[in-house]
């Protein structure tokens, strides 16, 4: 069979811009990569794409909920006898939530809307 040059009835899709350049979900994925520093950048960066603003947010509420949670640990951490216990609750807490952003790279990436309990509600309402 032959395939015909004609044109057909629907005009091919535009590429997707994003003030950045990227595809969507390259800069999603992105947005979890060095936690709230690279969430930051890209939900200050682009206003209009709703996907990367929403895992840029996410990823930006996870880290600063970590951060909080870590700082809370090491000063439970200063009390004698608990100490080693906590030093050791925040390197599986640390592990833990560097397999969590790992995961959320991975979902936006594969263009997946993928929503952290609680935090993923916080970032749809307000990316």
């Amino acid at each position: 069979m032959e395939q015909s040059n004609q044109p057909t009835d629907q005009p091919p899709l535009p590429p997707k811009q994003t003030a950045t350049g990227l595809e969507p979900n390259i800069a999603a994925a992105l947005s979890y990569l060095c936690c709230w520093v690279t969430g930051l950048i890209f939900f200050l960066v682009e206003k209009d794409n709703k996907f990367i603003r929403f895992h840029a947010l996410q990823s930006l509420i996870a880290s600063a909920a970590c951060i909080a949670l870590f700082i809370g640990l090491s000063i439970l951490g200063m009390i004698p006898l608990v100490g080693f216990l906590i030093w050791v609750v925040e390197i599986i807490l640390g592990f833990g939530l560097m397999v969590l952003f790992i995961i959320c790279m991975i979902k936006a990436y594969q263009g997946e809307k993928f929503r952290l309990p609680i935090v993923g509600e916080i970032a749809e309402k307000h990316a």
